[in-house]
């Protein structure tokens, strides 16, 4: 049980970084420091999109127009850490004793 719960943590950090890079490079595309013709960029950008945007879609639905401003991976990285803490404190604990 211990075993299946790091990996589930281990998950959640990695996503967590994932998160965090999308950010960043968005930012980047934004800002334009980098350019998504460049076929490496238009690479690493399409491959952060598929396995983010599954996840934060959902949530920009639910959360109100701020016009530019997406506040989306903010909520999923806070819900992240909420289900880390989660598993560290009450769920790990308690698969510790048996």
């Amino acid at each position: 049980m211990r075993a299946i719960l790091d990996l589930i943590l281990l998950v959640l950090q990695l996503y967590t970084w994932v998160i965090i890079a999308l950010a960043v490079v968005s930012w980047l595309v934004a800002f334009g420091v980098i350019n998504v013709r460049n076929d490496f960029v238009r690479s690493i950008w399409n491959a952060l999109l598929a396995v983010t945007e599954p996840i934060l879609m959902p949530i920009r639905r639910r959360l109100p127009n701020l016009g530019g401003l997406d506040l989306s991976p903010v909520v999923l990285l806070l819900a992240i850490f909420f289900i880390e803490r989660v598993i560290l404190y009450y769920i790990y604990p308690a698969a510790m004793s048996f």
